[in-house]
């Protein structure tokens, strides 16, 4: 019996969860654009121009800055592989789930990790932080700016001060916080940044931007050994992205790029700071209503990512069974809690062009329904009316 098999037609859906978010037509209509050669010359500039487009958003001059062909993952192990070497102390601040994947990938690069940690849906304190790199001398600092797990947005300008008086390296995580909050790399001093294109950059998923300072380029050009990674090491990723003669390296996806230039083509239109109030403005709705009908923060005020919400789930309710029913009855994703939040908190995603008015008012009635179906005790509307007034008054 021969199997036949359906042209892909996927259900539609609001994507409000932590990654991925919605995609701009424009850019699903980029990945469309004919094929080229990895070294074609008309693929080379449209190369240069998505690494000069990144460089604006990084907020960097830094030569050497690209997509890593992976997701977010990859750019965080790219990040690691390439400056830690056996026996190099690493501080790292952990305060969720990707703060602990930071350590793992530390330690199979052979480093010494001397963790910092903080609670979950807590900052990293910046004492803390300078107790660690006065103990431990590392050759690295890791910290996430936005931690995807609680909706942590961490506090940067006095870390980055301590690592760079130690002469340490600096490295931020921005998986979350790209293109919807400013990461300022080179006002900050940060040496090493990555972050996915699948958040607030407004694209698919398959591409991770990296960029490193010129201090960090030093680092990976004196190491004692290779690179473990031969996908990831930049010494020869430079030379394909960067170098005055171009040198195969691997076959690029050309779709991922072209949708990269296109996403960043929309951030840069609508302005950095056009774009971070947007997120700021939508975040701050999304938390009145969601308290409104009794769904409480996670992270204390002026520490909260404008891009992912963490909000507790009341006694009584079942998590699994609201998620599936927001999918089935309202074709919206929100995302479930990570590591001590699973079952008992939601993340709220407000990302890039997820992240609208409409969005936000969509999610808030959508729950009041089915949280009040539930038998949790509202009064009908009242989330969103709670978020109307924030969008009434900006």
């Amino acid at each position: 019996m021969t199997q036949s098999y359906d042209e892909l037609k996927p259900s539609p859906r609001v994507l409000l969860g932590p990654g991925p978010s919605d995609a701009s037509p424009r850019v699903l209509k980029a990945m469309t654009t004919p094929m080229l050669g990895y070294l074609d010359g008309e693929f080379i500039r449209i190369m240069d121009g998505t690494v000069g487009l990144l460089r604006q958003v990084f907020g960097t001059a830094n030569r050497l800055t690209l997509p890593v062909s992976g997701t977010g993952t990859a750019g965080m192990e790219a990040a690691l592989c390439n400056v830690v070497e056996p026996g190099d102390a690493v501080v790292v601040g952990i305060n969720g789930y990707f703060g602990g994947r930071i350590a793992d990938i530390v330690q199979r690069c052979g480093g010494v990790v001397t963790a910092v940690e903080a609670p979950w849906g807590s900052a990293i304190r910046v004492e803390d932080v300078a107790a660690a790199v006065k103990s431990a001398n590392p050759k690295l600092v890791a910290i996430i700016h936005a931690e995807t797990s609680t909706g942590v947005l961490q506090p940067l300008d006095d870390i980055s001060q301590v690592v760079r008086e130690s002469g340490a390296l600096f490295l931020t995580d921005c998986v979350t916080s790209l293109g919807g909050q400013p990461v300022d790399l080179d006002r900050r001093g940060i040496d090493i940044a990555y972050s996915g294109t699948q958040k607030c950059l407004g694209g698919p998923p398959g591409l991770a931007p990296i960029s490193f300072s010129d201090r960090a380029v030093e680092a990976i050009h004196n190491r004692a050994d290779k690179v473990q990674s031969f996908y990831l090491d930049m010494n020869l990723l430079e030379a394909y992205w960067s170098g005055e003669t171009r040198t195969y390296h691997h076959t690029v996806s050309m779709s991922l790029v072209y949708a990269l230039h296109e996403s960043l083509r929309v951030v840069l239109e609508e302005g950095l700071d056009a774009r971070y109030a947007r997120h700021e403005r939508n975040a701050k709705a999304l938390v009145a209503g969601a308290s409104a009908i009794g769904l409480k923060p996670i992270v204390g005020e002026g520490f909260r990512a404008p891009m992912l919400t963490t909000i507790d789930i009341p006694d009584g309710i079942d998590d699994v069974e609201i998620r599936n029913r927001l999918i089935d009855d309202f074709g919206i994703e929100i995302g479930g809690g990570l590591g001590i939040f699973k079952g008992k908190a939601w993340r709220i995603g407000l990302m890039g062009e997820s992240s609208t008015q409409r969005n936000v008012l969509l999610v808030l009635s959508a729950l009041e329904k089915l949280l009040a179906d539930a038998g949790h005790k509202l009064e009908a509307g009242v989330g969103v009316r709670a978020a109307s007034e924030v969008f009434s008054q900006a």
